[in-house]
């Protein structure tokens, strides 16, 4: 721990509320469609839309509401209408609008740790919408660089680490996805903290026991500065 000179956050669910906001839109998605399919098997093709297009579209909401326009139209054989094209827009429109909520303990973990460490924003998603976030957070100046990416792989992690100067073992990642925030980093030589988040998209979730020096199961982000003694 005492080689970790760059900690880099995860921003949706790790330090502001995104993944409810986003199941509440599914579900009244799913309401609009309930006279084709139950919700249960809405949800499911909604899922399998999103996954083929995140190689053409990306992550965030923009990309969750063409397919959300996407799978309606499958669902219902073409026959949606328009009326119902314009609500899903303006569901996608009230879901760019929601308010920024930050996690119990952010700020107080990101003072504490400013002046000690090298902060970073690392995310991936729509570059719009997590800079808006972003910005109406109050957080963005704690961090000495913000990086929003397409994905988040070893490939993109390794970028970063060049970009910062600095070794993959003085590398810190806090995140609520084992898949995105946690194992990319273990497997380059970084370190890992998860902080997991009471909710999770389906596509994130893994069934992973990690044992690895450098990672640790966190309860809490509060838990940080326990841990690096702040």
């Amino acid at each position: 721990m005492n080689q970790i000179k760059v900690i880099a956050f995860d921003a949706d669910d790790t330090l502001w509320v995104n993944e409810p906001y986003f199941q509440e839109t599914e579900q009244k998605f799913c309401e609009m469609l309930e006279d084709f399919l139950p919700a249960h098997s809405i949800s499911r093709e909604l899922l399998k839309v999103e996954i083929s297009n995140l190689p053409r579209f990306g992550y965030g909401v923009k990309s969750f509401m063409l397919s959300m326009i996407e799978t309606a139209i499958q669902i219902t054989g073409g026959r949606i209408e328009n009326k119902s094209i314009e609500r899903i827009i303006q569901l996608g429109k009230e879901l760019l609008d929601k308010p920024v909520v930050l996690l119990d303990g952010v700020e107080d973990v990101l003072k504490a740790l400013e002046g000690n460490y090298r902060l970073v924003m690392a995310t991936k998603g729509d570059l719009l919408d997590q800079e808006r976030k972003l910005n109406n957070s109050g957080l963005a100046a704690f961090f000495h660089h913000t990086e929003i990416v397409s994905d988040k792989q070893e490939t993109e992690y390794k970028k970063l680490i060049r970009h910062l100067d600095i070794r993959p073992e003085e590398f810190l990642m806090i995140g609520n996805s084992l898949k995105s925030d946690i194992i990319p980093v273990l497997n380059i030589g970084g370190h890992g903290y998860h902080v997991p988040f009471h909710t999770t998209w389906e596509h994130e979730k893994v069934e992973a026991s990690i044992t690895h020096p450098n990672f640790r199961q966190l309860e809490n982000i509060r838990e940080v500065t326990e841990i690096l003694g702040l």
